[in-house]
Parts: C-alpha cells; structure tokens; sequence
C-alpha cells in the first residue's frame, strides 16, 4: 500500500472553486482502479490550505491515475488557483493502529 499526501495552497479567493473542482471530482477519483480511500483535509490555522489524503494498492495504481485524462483535466484546474508551490509525499505505512 502507498500513502499519498498533497499539501496546497490556494489563493483565499479561489478556494470555493478548488471546492467545486473536487467536490465533482471525488467520486471518480475514489473509483479510479487501485484508490482504497480519499480524503480532503483543511488547515485548522489555514483556510486556505488543503491536503489530499489518499492510499493506493501501489505505486503503480497510483502512476496510472497520475497518466490518467481524470488526473491531467482534474489537475489542470487546480493548479491555477495555487497561491504557493504544492508539495507532495508518497509514503509506505508501516505499523497501523487502529481503535478498538
């Protein structure tokens, strides 16, 4: 499994369009072959800045989404609203916890 994490900052005026681009977007995201899970996350200090929060069978999974015409559209819009660079992370999870 591959943890992916996207951290972005929006210009403050864009972000209510970044939210209509993955509000219409998630579901065919979550769908695509390999997601296991999808999350969008929003600063607690930072309105304006969201991270992605998804897990991919693999890394494979997740280059074939990222070859995908739903990545290239999807992303096309978003990265015009960015006030500052994204960053992105790909990690492998080694020990899971989870409650009882």
């Amino acid at each position: 499994m591959l943890v992916r994490i996207v951290r972005m900052t929006f210009q403050p005026e864009k972000v209510e369009q970044f939210l209509e681009i993955f509000h219409s977007s998630k579901q065919k995201i979550k769908a695509f072959e390999g997601c296991l899970y999808l999350e969008l996350l929003q600063d607690a200090e930072q309105p304006n800045v969201f991270c992605t929060y998804s897990r991919w069978q693999s890394a494979e999974y997740l280059e074939k989404y990222r070859q995908s015409e739903l990545f290239q559209t999807t992303w096309a819009a978003t990265k015009v609203l960015f006030a500052d660079r994204p960053q992105a992370f790909s990690l492998i999870p080694q020990i899971i916890v989870q409650e009882a």
